[in-house]
C-alpha cells in the first residue's frame, strides 16, 4: 500500500540524481521488461516476472494506471521471502492513450527523474526495442535495443522507412498499420509481424509489435512510436507444440499403413518441409515383421509423399513402388544405425545424390538445399525412413527442425506399427475365413449357381458370413447361407465349425428341419464346452443364423428351413420377384424350440436368392429399403447368375460394406424325362431277375452297356435286400446325370449297416459288395420309409 502519493499529473521538477529503472508495464498491468535491480528488490528473476501481473509480484495495487501521465509515491513491496519494504517509486507513461506502456523507477529519495533522464533511459537501458517515425514514415530515433534487434547501423537506418530493416510480406502490413495510427490517432498493439531483418537475412523472425501516436504541444500528431519484442523462440516453440498436438489427432485415424503414412506427409508439408516421403521396409504392407538386423543397402517401398508443388514432381518413386537405396544413402544409414541424418547444405548430400542420375537431375531442377532423414522405429524394430526436404523454404534445417521431425516420426511410428500389426492379423483372419469357405462351386446339374462374398470394412475385422453348395444323393443339391454375429478370429472359427457341422449333417441326408434341430444341439454343446460354460452361451454362438434348402431336379421340389435367418427371394421365369415366406425358426443355440420346413415346387429356370443381412442393411439404407432394392434388382429379364450377382451387389453396395455381405444365387433346372427311369418292384424274390433285365435294356438305350455288369450286381443286391428286410411299396430308380445313380425305395424305416461278414456267414456281404463296386453309397429317410442309393462313374 502506498504511504505517500503525489496527485496525478503533479510532480516535483527540482531535479536531483536519476532514479533506478525497475520495470516496463503494459496497460493491463503485466510486466513487459524487468531489470536486475527489480530482481534484487523483489527476489523474482526476469524469466519469472515477464508476462506476470505486477500486482501479484509486489503484493500491491498499480494505482498509476488511472493517472494520465505520471505518478509517484511510496509502495509497500512484498519480497518473495515474505518481508515487506517501503520503496519510493515513480511511474511515467510512454506514449499517449489507454494502451501505452508505463516506465517504473525507484527514486533515490524524494527527487524524481527528469524528462531528459527518462528519455535517456528509454534510448539506452530500456530492454524493449523502440523506434520513432515522423509523419512521412521515416525513422528519426531508435534505442539500443532496436539497434541490436535489427542489426542495421544508424547511418543506414535514420531517415529510412521500415523496408530498410525488414524484408517479407508482413513488412508492408506493419507499415500500413503505422500509417493507420498516423491517420486515426488510435493505438495499434499486440500484432504479430514475421519477416527477415537486414542484419540476419537467413532466418525468419517473429515480433510482437505495437504502434502509438506521438502528439506535439498543440495536440497534433507529430509521429508514431513503434515498440517491438522479439518472440521468435516463443512463436517457434508454440508452432512446434501445435504441430505435435495436431499430429496426435491427425496421424493414425485409421489402421491402414498407406493412409497413416499419407497423414504424416500431409501434416509436415509445408509447415516443416517442402517435400516429405515415407518409405517402409519391403513386405511391411502385408503385415510381415521388419528385419531386426542391420542392413547394407535397402529396398524400401514408397507408401506416401507430399509436396508444396502440385503432383509431387520431385518424387523419384511413385506411391506403391519400391526402390533400392545403396549403402552410402542416408536411408540405408538410418536403417543400419537407427539414427537420424541431417544435411544442411547440398554440398554435404552430393556424395549420395550423384549415385543416382535421376535423383541428381531432380535435385538440380527443384533446388533442394537441405535434408532430414529419420528412421521409423517402434518397439525396437525399424520400419522404414521418412525424408524431409526443403527447396522453396529458404532457411536450412537446424537442430530444432531435426528434433521436431523426430518427434513427428516417433508419433507416426507407433501408428504405423499398429497398422502393420492390424494388417497382419486382418490378413490372417481373412485367409482363415476364405479357407473355410468354398473357393469354387462344385459341379452338379440341379442348379446353375453364382455367389458374391464381400468382407466388411477392415476396421471391424472379418465377419462370420458363410455359404455352401453341397451335392446330395439323387442329383439333389443343398444350398446353405449362414451368419455368425461379431467379427474377428473367433467369429471366423465359429463359422468354420458351423459350416463343417452342416456338411456332416447334409452328408447323412437329413431333412432341412431335422438338420436345423441337430445343428441347434451342436451349437448348444459347443457353447457348453467353451470357456463361457453352458449357462452363458457366447454371443457368436447364440446369435448365429442359418438357412438350408434342398432342391430336387427330378421333381422340381425345394424344401427349406431357417434358424433366425432372413427369408430367401424367388424370381419366377417371367421375371417377377418375391420373398418366400418360411416358417419362423429361432437363432441357433437357444434350444427347446422346434424348426419347421416348407416344401415348394419351383418352375424350371426359377432363381432362388439366399443372402445375409449385410447385403440389405447398410449405411445407405435400412433393411426394408434394402429388401425392396434387392427384389427390384432381381426382377426382370433372366440373365446369368454371375451377371445377376454383379448387378445386385453393385446396386446395393457400391461402397465398401460396413459388415460382411453374402449373396448366393441358384437358377434351378430339371432333369429330362429320358434321364430318369423308375420301376415298381413286387415284394417277391421272383421279381428280381426281371428287374435286372429291364435295367440292362435301359442302359443299352443310354449307351451305357459298359456299366451293365456292375449295375446288374448292384441292383440285384439292393432290390433283394429291400424284398428281404424291407416292406412294400418298393421302387427302383436309375438317374443318368454326371454319375449313374441307383436308388431303391421301400416302406421300412430301418436303415442297413455295413459290416464285415465272417467266413461261414450266409449274409452280410451285399452292402460290402455295393461299397466296393461304386463310388459312394448311403441311405436317407423319407416320410414313407427309406432310400438306399449308390453312385458309379459313367463309362
Amino acid at each position: 500500500m502506498a504511504d505517500r502519493v503525489a496527485p496525478c499529473g503533479e510532480s516535483d521538477r527540482s531535479g536531483g540524481s536519476p532514479g533506478t529503472p525497475l520495470a516496463v508495464i503494459d496497460a493491463g498491468g503485466r510486466v513487459v521488461a524487468w531489470s536486475a535491480d527489480a530482481a534484487l528488490l523483489v527476489g523474482h528473476e526476469t524469466a519469472e516476472a515477464v508476462g506476470r501481473s505486477l500486482d501479484g509480484l509486489l503484493g500491491t495495487q498499480s494505482q498509476w494506471l488511472t493517472c494520465p501521465d505520471e505518478w509517484r509515491g511510496v509502495l509497500e513491496v512484498r519480497h518473495r521471502e515474505g518481508q515487506c519494504l517501503q520503496v519510493p517509486v515513480s511511474a511515467y507513461r510512454l506514449g499517449n492513450g489507454s494502451g501505452s506502456l508505463w516506465l517504473l523507477f525507484r527514486e533515490p529519495g524524494e527527487a524524481l527523474p527528469t524528462e531528459q533522464v527518462l528519455a535517456d533511459w528509454v534510448l539506452t537501458d530500456n530492454p524493449v526495442a523502440v523506434a520513432v517515425y515522423d509523419t512521412g514514415m521515416r525513422c528519426v530515433q531508435l534505442n539500443d535495443a532496436m539497434r541490436r534487434l535489427t542489426g542495421v547501423p544508424d547511418e543506414e537506418r535514420i531517415g529510412q522507412g521500415l523496408s530498410a530493416v525488414l524484408a517479407g510480406g508482413d513488412a508492408l502490413e506493419w507499415e500500413a498499420r503505422m500509417r493507420r495510427v498516423l491517420e486515426t490517432g488510435r493505438r495499434e498493439e499486440g500484432f504479430l509481424v514475421r519477416g527477415r531483418t537486414k542484419g540476419d537475412p537467413d532466418h525468419d523472425r517473429c515480433f510482437i509489435s505495437s504502434a502509438s501516436p506521438l502528439r506535439d504541444e498543440s495536440g497534433q500528431i507529430a509521429g508514431v512510436c513503434a515498440t517491438v519484442i522479439d518472440s521468435t523462440e516463443q512463436y517457434r516453440a508454440q508452432e512446434r507444440l501445435a504441430l505435435l498436438d495436431e499430429a496426435s489427432r491427425a496421424i493414425g485415424s485409421t489402421l491402414d499403413v498407406m493412409r497413416t503414412g499419407q497423414e504424416l506427409a500431409d501434416l509436415a508439408v509445408p509447415r516443416l518441409a517442402d517435400f516429405v516421403s515415407v518409405d517402409l521396409v519391403e513386405g511391411l504392407l502385408s503385415g510381415e515383421e521388419p528385419p531386426l538386423v542391420p542392413v547394407i543397402g535397402a529396398v524400401l517401398r514408397r507408401v506416401a509423399h507430399r509436396s508444396v508443388r502440385d503432383g509431387e514432381p520431385e518424387a523419384v518413386v511413385a506411391v506403391g513402388e519400391a526402390d533400392y537405396y545403396t549403402a552410402n544413402s542416408p536411408q540405408a544409414r538410418c536403417l543400419a544405425t537407427g539414427r537420424s541424418v541431417l544435411y544442411r547444405t547440398a554440398r554435404h548430400a552430393n556424395s549420395w545424390v550423384r549415385e543416382d542420375p535421376v535423383r541428381q537431375a531432380k535435385n538440380e531442377e527443384y533446388g533442394f538445399h537441405s535434408w532430414i532423414f529419420v528412421p521409423v522405429t517402434a518397439r525396437g524394430a525399424t520400419l522404414g525412413v521418412v525424408g524431409f526436404v526443403r527447396s522453396r523454404h529458404c532457411e536450412f534445417f537446424e537442430g530444432e527442425d531435426l528434433s521436431l521431425a523426430e518427434d513427428l516420426v516417433a508419433r507416426a511410428a507407433v501408428c504405423l506399427d499398429n497398422a502393420r500389426r492390424y494388417t497382419r492379423e486382418h490378413l490372417a483372419a481373412l485367409t482363415l475365413q476364405r479357407s473355410l469357405m468354398p473357393q469354387r462351386l462344385p459341379e452338379q446339374s440341379a442348379v446353375r449357381a453364382a455367389f458374391r462374398y464381400l468382407p466388411g470394412a477392415p476396421a471391424f475385422g472379418v465377419g462370420g458370413d458363410w455359404f455352401d453348395v453341397i451335392p446330395l444323393s439323387g442329383a439333389r443339391v443343398a444350398l446353405v447361407v449362414g451368419d455368425v454375429v461379431g467379427h474377428g478370429l473367433h467369429a471366423s472359427a465359429t463359422m468354420g465349425q458351423l459350416r463343417s457341422a452342416v456338411r456332416a449333417l447334409a452328408d447323412v441326408d437329413l431333412a432341412p428341419d431335422e438338420l436345423m434341430t441337430r445343428l441347434d444341439d451342436f451349437v448348444i454343446r459347443l457353447a457348453s464346452e467353451s470357456e463361457t460354460g453352458a449357462e452363458s452361451i457366447a454371443p457368436e454362438l447364440a446369435g448365429a443364423t442359418c438357412l438350408y434348402a434342398v432342391y430336387d431336379p427330378v421333381s422340381g421340389l425345394c424344401c427349406l428351413a431357417r434358424a433366425g435367418h432372413l427369408h430367401p427371394a424367388v424370381v419366377q421365369p417371367d421375371g417377377t420377384a418375391s420373398l418366400l415366406e418360411l416358417p419362423a425358426g429361432p437363432p441357433l443355440g437357444l434350444g427347446g424350440l422346434p424348426f419347421e420346413s416348407l416344401e415348394v415346387e419351383l418352375p424350371e429356370d426359377s432363381l432362388l436368392a439366399l443372402h445375409t443381412d449385410g447385403l440389405i442393411d447398410s449405411r445407405r439404407h435400412d433393411m426394408d429399403e434394402g429388401l425392396t432394392s434387392l427384389l427390384q434388382n432381381l426382377s426382370g429379364e433372366a440373365i446369368s447368375p454371375d451377371a445377376q450377382c454383379a448387378q445386385v451387389v453393385g446396386a446395393l453396395l457400391p461402397d465398401y460394406p460396413a459388415d460382411d455381405a453374402t449373396l448366393l444365387l441358384a437358377r434351378v433346372q430339371r432333369l429330362d424325362s429320358d434321364q430318369v427311369a423308375s420301376w415298381n418292384v413286387p415284394a417277391a424274390f421272383e421279381a428280381v431277375p426281371e428287374i435286372r433285365r429291364q435295367v440292362i435294356r435301359r442302359l443299352r438305350q443310354w449307351d451305357l452297356e459298359e456299366a451293365g455288369f456292375t449295375t446288374e450286381l448292384v441292383v440285384s443286391e439292393l432290390v433283394t435286400n429291400a424284398v428281404r428286410y424291407g416292406c412294400a411299396p418298393i421302387e427302383l430308380r436309375l438317374i443318368r446325370d454326371r454319375t449313374l445313380v441307383c436308388e431303391v425305395f421301400d416302406g421300412s424305416a430301418t436303415a442297413p449297416h455295413l459290416r464285415t461278414a465272417r467266413v461261414f456267414d450266409e449274409g452280410g456281404r451285399g452292402l460290402m459288395l455295393v461299397a466296393q463296386l461304386t463310388q459312394r453309397w448311403g441311405t436317407r429317410q423319407t416320410p414313407r420309409g427309406k432310400v438306399i442309393w449308390c453312385e458309379q462313374a459313367l463309362p
